[in-house]
This record gives structure tokens, sequence and C-alpha cells, in this order.
């Protein structure tokens, strides 16, 4: 199965709430991600709140053309509090 990201929402500076096409949801702290020129003004987080899900490429876009593979953010460690399958310890 080819990963994809089905669903995708900024909640705080550089975290990220995911679902993936296998099932997978979780929230991702990204900063590690933020390495190299594209990914400069994704540091600032008035920038990062700007990502959208592509949904052809099945990934999180930023309009300076800024992206992360799939599986670059699918092996990040869900942040406290989060769960690798449904939503928060406990409500499944």
């Amino acid at each position: 199965m080819i990963l994809r990201i089905t669903q995708a929402e900024v909640t705080g500076p550089h975290s990220l709430a995911l679902a993936f096409n296998d099932g997978t949801k979780k929230t991702v702290e990204v900063t590690s991600l933020l390495d190299g020129p594209v990914f400069e003004p994704l540091k600032e987080p008035a920038y990062f709140a700007q990502a959208t899900l592509d949904s052809v490429c099945g990934t999180v876009v930023w309009p300076n053309g800024a992206d992360f593979a799939p599986e670059a953010l699918y092996e990040l460690a869900a942040e406290p509090n989060q769960t690798e399958r449904g939503a928060r310890p406990g409500t499944e």
C-alpha cells in the first residue's frame, strides 16, 4: 500500500494532526524536519499555519512548494496523549 495522508490540520506552531489511509491518526511535531532552505519559512508559525492537504500527492504542502513525504510524517512519534490508532486513549 502506498502511504497517503487523508486529513491534515495545523494544531500548533509546528504541529499537525494527521490521518493516514491505513487508519492511523496522530498529532506530530515536525520541528525536527525543518532543515534546509525550502523549510526555513515554515519555522515562522504564521507561515506554517498555511499548510494544506494536497489530495493528489497525499501529503501536506505549503505555498512555497515545501512538503513532507507521508512516510516521514508517519515515522514521527505521536505527541503525548495521542495514539497511533484512533483519537485519544480511552475513547476507542
